[in-house]
């Protein structure tokens, strides 16, 4: 006779605030779709106040606790002092994110530039900020950056992009290590190829078409719903002893 059943963690965030960053659209409007429905005050972040705005609006049409925040991760000074003034948050998503790609040997100092300021020195003092303002306030957070796939493996004319997010995945780890003592979690989503904004010019070429798919195993682009349960999780105390990792939604990418 079983004297007693484990419970199973809760995946609700009821009571804690959400920052998502790049919320505007794609995977970020998802994360932070996912973060209110689980019961989480969302404050939706990004460049294009007009779209926050629409989407905050959808999520208290609905009864959901959202509102918006004009912030470019590119930008320092100012993402830091926007943290520290409406902060502090319990859970952090990073769905700020550029790609400009180009064969090696064409790759122009100006792409390179602004690809890495947003995608690896934004998202680096963007969690930075976040993690003071957990620790000053004593919370036992999470930060989670929405990394990619090709921070794990290489890809056509994408030695830049994937450059960045290998830096991501790089600063994840050691974040990890120095935070964990303060019960702050960090961690990474690395998806395949979805479908949105930032993927068009990808998905307009039949030829990148054909070879994404030959490499997904389980035969499908991915879609921004696909990505939205990861965000929960590694938000939630369902993923109370999940650190330094990376959760790949990758559809078997990188399997071989």
């Amino acid at each position: 006779m079983i004297d007693s059943l484990p419970t199973t963690p809760s995946f609700r965030l009821d009571g804690r605030r959400a920052l998502v960053v790049g919320a505007s659209s794609g995977i970020g409007l998802g994360a932070a779709v996912a973060l209110a429905e689980a019961g989480a005050s969302v404050v939706c972040a990004g460049r294009r106040e007009k779209e926050l705005l629409v989407l905050m609006e959808a999520l208290t049409a609905r009864g959901l606790s959202a509102e918006t925040l004009v912030l470019d991760a590119a930008d320092v000074r100012s993402t830091r002092d926007a943290i520290g003034r409406v902060g502090p948050f319990d859970v952090l998503v990073n769905s700020a994110g550029l790609a400009r790609h180009a064969p090696v040997l064409e790759t122009e100092e100006a792409d390179f530039d602004a690809v890495a300021a947003i995608n690896f020195r934004g998202a680096y003092f963007l969690a930075q900020a976040v993690a003071r303002g957990m620790v000053d306030a004593g919370i036992r957070g999470s930060i989670v950056t929405i990394s990619s796939q090709m921070g794990h493996v290489g890809g056509l004319d994408r030695a830049v992009y994937a450059a960045t997010k290998h830096a991501v995945e790089g600063f994840t780890k050691s974040m990890a290590i120095e935070l964990g003592p303060h019960g702050i979690r960090v961690n990474t989503i690395g998806p395949t190829f979805v479908r949105t904004p930032l993927t068009a010019s990808t998905f307009a070429d039949p030829e990148r078409v054909a070879w994404i798919e030959q490499k997904i195993k389980l035969g499908r682009i991915g879609t921004v719903e696909d990505v939205m349960g990861a965000v929960v999780f590694l938000a939630s105390d369902a993923s109370a002893l999940v650190t330094g990792t990376s959760l790949l939604v990758d559809g078997g990418w990188t399997a071989g």
